[in-house]
């Protein structure tokens, strides 16, 4: 069996930081080797969150931000290779996702900032990148892509789910031979910019904020009312839809409602898409930062799952999805399809991702 090297970078919309992934890969296997992750500075957090809406001088600020990604890529690719042993030049390919400022399939286009030439340049690795441009070409959403690496990886004889919760929260459902998957709904995004506005924290470590508070039934019926929720898929969304002039929007006497109260009703809005994505599957694996929220756990399985991390079926949940990207990078690289058109609603299947040479 014939391995080669290849390196997954995904920055996702959560907006902490990028994580990469070295991984061994061949046509039947793709194998983890070393991990490495890099916080953004606070500078670079809020240059990309002021760019999620509508603003004065995008154009100048998103190639800034490009110029300041790829430097924060190549660094984190050279720190995985100096960890690994490994030399860039037995690394057969980077792939880079980039970091989603919007993402319109109803519209035909999405953007994700990178500058993978600038990656290509700084490291001396192909760099493989813009995956969901082909897809959305060909009539899909763009996204999720990671269904179709998940059922690479964690296909089984009995039905199961991957739930993997960023920002946004998407799941893939494995059953019957058959892969369908979409996004669910808001994931971490809401949690976490409510918090960074009431206590100026960045995220709710543990739960610890939420679990001081009560579950809103008003609130929580309120937003479960969105169109979105109730849209059959193939579907996708981002931080563009779900942001806090949604909530406010969805509820306009938010300010009623005891900070905490709303907090803990934001865990619950998570749980019940995720339980409703899921249908009539209960055992699901969870992937992502919200894999170690355990509030959210325990709710889901008071939902009657079984829930789990993918560390149980051997694959960290911290690296699921720069995995996916290392592996999309090898699909491209062997001409294979990377997207699935059940998922994404694609005319058929499609390489996805363009080549930037070293």
């Amino acid at each position: 069996m014939s391995f080669e090297y290849y390196i997954g970078i995904m920055s996702g919309t959560s907006l902490d930081g990028a994580d990469a992934v070295l991984c061994r890969c061949s046509e039947s296997e793709t194998q983890f080797v070393a991990h490495h992750y890099v916080a953004y500075s606070d500078k670079l957090k809020w240059a990309l969150f002021q760019l999620l809406t509508p603003g004065d001088n995008e154009i100048e600020r998103a190639g800034n931000i490009e110029i300041q990604l790829a430097h924060v890529y190549a660094d984190l690719t050279l720190a995985l290779l100096a960890k690994s042993g490994i030399r860039p030049q037995e690394v057969r390919a980077i792939g880079v996702h980039g970091q989603t400022v919007r993402h319109c399939p109803q519209d035909g286009f999405t953007v994700q900032l990178n500058h993978p030439a600038l990656l290509a340049e700084l490291t001396g690795i192909d760099v493989i990148a813009d995956f969901r441009s082909r897809d959305m070409a060909a009539g899909g959403e763009g996204a999720p892509l990671v269904p179709a690496f998940h059922a690479a990886m964690f296909a089984s004889s009995t039905p199961r789910a991957i739930v993997n919760i960023g920002g946004i929260a998407n799941v893939t459902r494995l059953a019957d031979n058959t892969v369908t998957g979409f996004d669910c709904g808001p994931g971490n995004t809401l949690l976490d910019c409510w918090i960074q506005k009431q206590r100026d924290l960045p995220y709710d470590k543990d739960a610890q904020w939420a679990k001081t508070g009560k579950i809103h039934k008003k609130l929580l019926t309120a937003l479960l009312a969105d169109p979105y929720f109730k849209r059959t898929p193939p579907k996708s969304t981002g931080r563009e839809y779900f942001n806090l002039a949604w909530l406010e929007k969805r509820y306009p006497d938010l300010s009623t409602v005891a900070c905490e109260d709303v907090e803990r009703t934001l865990v619950s809005l998570t749980a019940q898409t995720i339980a409703d994505a899921v249908g009539d599957i209960h055992e699901i694996f969870l992937c992502g930062g919200g894999a170690f929220n355990p509030l959210l756990v325990e709710e889901l399985r008071l939902k009657g799952l079984t829930v789990k991390s993918t560390s149980a079926i051997g694959i960290d949940p911290m690296h699921v999805e720069s995995m996916a990207f290392a592996w999309l990078a090898y699909c491209f690289c062997h001409k294979k399809a990377g997207n699935l058109p059940a998922v994404t609603r694609a005319q058929g299947p499609r390489i996805l991702g363009a080549l930037y040479p070293a």
